[in-house]
């Protein structure tokens, strides 16, 4: 019997304890989004490729995204409020990325700041 409690003991101390992780509690803290000076290369291509290019990059734009392609400057430029708009779920349009959740507001904000700030090429 005592074999048995000093058991459950040890596995509730065991199971019990856990380290919280504060950027996987909190992925995004209020205040941490800089859009001062939003950069094509460094922060809206990055948003593309991990949320947008499994569907929209030059390869499986045919197949996948409907022919819109993503992967090139030019392309993301001139549809940017387009994408804007799909990101957002914005009614109206069909939201993306497809089955997924909205991204989180920070992304949301450097590309419309990007936007704003005359989508440059840098």
């Amino acid at each position: 019997m005592r074999i048995f409690i000093l058991s459950i003991f040890i596995g509730c101390m065991a199971f019990g304890c856990y380290y919280d992780n504060e950027e996987y509690l909190f992925p995004e803290l209020p205040g941490d989004c800089d859009t001062t000076s939003v950069s094509y290369t460094a922060d809206i291509q990055p948003i593309l490729s991990a949320f947008c290019y499994a569907c929209h990059s030059n390869l499986n734009a045919a197949s996948f995204g409907n022919n819109i392609k993503l992967e090139d400057f030019t392309d993301v430029a001139e549809q940017s409020s387009v994408i804007l708009s799909t990101l957002k779920h914005e009614q109206g349009v069909s939201p993306m990325p497809k089955g997924g959740s909205q991204l989180i507001d920070c992304k949301l904000i450097t590309f419309e700041a990007w936007i704003n700030q005359g989508k440059l090429d840098n």
